[in-house]
């Protein structure tokens, strides 16, 4: 209320009567890093981009040595991409970010960096079944028909390693409930103190 410093200039209304009357307000500075544990699994195999998902803060936000949003505050997340992997190629990714938290009866809305995890490359494992399947094709084929054999052994090889990346070819990104993840603030909060 405007009328409040007004009426404590004039001497009407006590300091500490005007203070009790102001919501004390706490701004969290843009940058704060927000440790949250995953309340469920996030696996790009069934999740999709879009997807709500639950967290609670593992650590409490402490500024100017006070503690601002206690341990084990609810958060809402929510997955911004999900994609799998191809099966001889492409990564399987899986991002997340924050979007709000609970706490003392009011919900905050949060903007924070998105947490990005990409799976491993396909090139090592496909070289490892294909390479492996035509060395080992070819060795049969020597062994059974000589040269030619040898030929006609790395092809079928090659072929049958092939077949088995096609089989487990895919690879995927996943979060086991309970994974701490940290992430940083992109804006500031204000929170009302009760």
């Amino acid at each position: 209320m405007r009328t409040l410093p007004l009426l404590a200039c004039l001497g009407l209304i006590s300091g500490t009567a005007m203070a009790a009357s102001a919501p004390a307000v706490f701004r969290i500075t843009c940058g704060t890093h927000l440790r949250v544990r995953l309340g469920q699994t996030l696996d790009t195999r069934h999740v999709h981009s879009g997807a709500p998902f639950l967290a609670t803060l593992d650590r409490a936000v402490v500024e100017d040595g006070r503690v601002v949003i206690p341990g084990g505050t609810p958060f809402e997340g929510v997955v911004v991409e999900s994609k799998r992997s191809g099966r001889f190629r492409g990564r399987a990714v899986l991002e997340v970010t924050l979007r709000s938290f609970r706490l003392n009866g009011r919900t905050y809305a949060v903007a924070t960096v998105p947490d990005a995890r990409v799976s491993g490359s396909h090139k090592g494992r496909n070289l490892v079944l294909i390479g492996g399947g035509a060395v080992t094709g070819a060795g049969i084929g020597a062994i059974a028909g000589g040269g030619a054999g040898a030929l006609i052994g790395a092809g079928a090889g090659a072929a049958a390693g092939a077949t088995a990346e096609f089989i487990t070819g895919r690879k995927h990104v996943r979060l086991p409930v309970e994974t701490v993840l940290v992430f940083r603030l992109r804006g500031p909060i204000e929170l009302r103190r009760v």
